[in-house]
């Protein structure tokens, strides 16, 4: 149970649609944490108005006595315990440009993966570093809780930056869920290897025994999640790779597949988020609604507060619960630096969140791909800080998904002048 002083928490980027699921999570663990302010911040005034009405009423019904605020600037971050970001720099607009102009080139359009994943991680990034330095020069002890997508190229970014954050995503959390779920082995241990929608379950122990094979000869893989199309991984694919890839891996293992798929949409799945966001705001606005509702799911949150708000509620409570974060490396897989963000389980604490090492690793094929994928996550980040054309194009050609030279280059022009006024800092977040 949290200590007699009440936390300060802040959301920035609480005009989101997710917000709902974020704030319901917190009232489910009120009684582990002291929580005496919530501020909710967003340069989008419009949408931070709706949501957090929403987020009143849900907070008012549940009979809580939090202070809670609105903020459209970043001095709000001043005397935060945590910080909670989920920020989407350009909003769905900048999105759909993302997941549609590869398609011109035949390149995949995704949103954390391939060139649209590095379009998004250009504009997201030095937000990101604007936040941290807020917080490190008024809230130094506060602990920077990051959704943001592409949440491990975030994470990897902000290694540059001396505050205490942490990475998350729901995936790992939904992949474990579904997975032992169909082994009916639900307090099973796994081992989860690899990058942000780019891992394998690795191990599925439990009483001393492990699973992983009979799952793989049975084909079992991970229920996909609502965000992305997946058709799922063949018992024959899984046996070939010794593991139970996320969904994301589709876009790695079958691109030519998901690309044909991808053409023959007739909407990008921004375009369908957009539909979405605006059936859901309007029903945010019935002043009747306290809770969150139903056709959130629809949006691709599923298990969002899980994660988000146990990894808080560890940090506060001192937990060491084992939960998958994105976290600096420290000798866990021997293959990488020790600085090098990884997506794994790690032990969750007061002061310290620490990856818990996998003795013996020794899959090529998933230490090779591993190895590759974050070779090109140091050249991203590398390239977002410089706002070099070469060192860009040198990445995204060392990304799986940058199959031709040309189409690399002009699809990466093309975009870059899209998002022009966002890279020079001349359009708002």
């Amino acid at each position: 149970m949290a200590g007699n002083q009440k936390l300060k928490i802040v959301i920035i980027g609480a005009g989101s649609t997710y917000t709902p699921e974020l704030i319901e999570g917190l009232l489910k663990r009120k009684a582990l944490l002291n929580i005496g302010r919530l501020t909710l911040m967003d340069i989008d005034e419009k949408k931070l108005e709706i949501v957090g009405n929403l987020a009143k009423r849900m907070i008012a019904a549940d009979g809580v006595g939090w202070d809670v605020e609105f903020s459209a600037d970043y001095g709000c971050i001043k005397g935060a315990d945590y910080v909670l970001t989920q920020i989407r720099v350009g909003q769905m607009r900048m999105r759909v440009l993302d997941e549609k102009i590869p398609l011109k080139y035949n390149l995949i359009g995704q949103e954390t993966c391939g060139i649209g994943g590095f379009m998004k991680a250009y504009r997201t990034i030095p937000v990101l570093f604007a936040i941290a330095d807020e917080i490190k020069k008024h809230a130094p002890d506060a602990y920077l809780i990051n959704f943001t997508n592409p949440s491990g190229l975030v994470a990897q970014a902000l290694n540059a930056k001396e505050i205490k954050s942490v990475g998350l995503c729901n995936c790992p959390f939904a992949m474990r869920r579904s997975v032992l779920s169909a082994l009916c082995l639900a307090d099973a241990q796994i081992d989860y290897v690899g990058l942000n929608h780019f891992a394998w379950i690795t191990a599925i122990r439990h009483n001393g025994k492990d699973y992983l094979e009979e799952a793989i000869k049975s084909g079992i893989h991970s229920e996909a999640m609502k965000n992305i199309p997946a058709n799922g991984f063949s018992a024959e694919l899984l046996q070939t790779v010794g593991g139970i890839p996320s969904t994301y891996m589709e876009y790695y293992y079958y691109p030519q597949k998901k690309l044909e798929t991808l053409l023959k949409e007739p909407l990008s799945r921004g375009e369908v988020c957009q539909k979405l966001e605006e059936t859901l705001l309007k029903q945010y606005q019935e002043p009747s609604l306290n809770v969150k509702p139903k056709e959130l799911e629809a949006r691709g949150g599923a298990f969002y507060s899980e994660v988000a708000v146990g990894v808080l509620e560890a940090i506060e409570n001192d937990t060491k619960s084992a939960q998958v974060v994105n976290v600096k490396n420290r000798g866990a897989l021997p293959f990488l630096e020790d600085d090098d963000v990884i997506e794994i389980s790690s032990v969750i604490s007061k002061d310290r969140i620490t990856p818990i090492g996998i003795d013996g690793f020794s899959n090529e094929h998933i230490i090779a791909s591993v190895k590759m994928m974050k070779d090109y996550e140091r050249m991203a980040v590398r390239a977002i800080l410089s706002k070099n054309e070469d060192d860009a194009i040198c990445a995204l050609m060392h990304n799986p998904l940058g199959k031709d030279y040309h189409a690399v280059r002009a699809c990466f022009r093309e975009l870059r002048e899209l998002n022009r006024a966002y890279i020079d800092g001349e359009a708002l977040h």
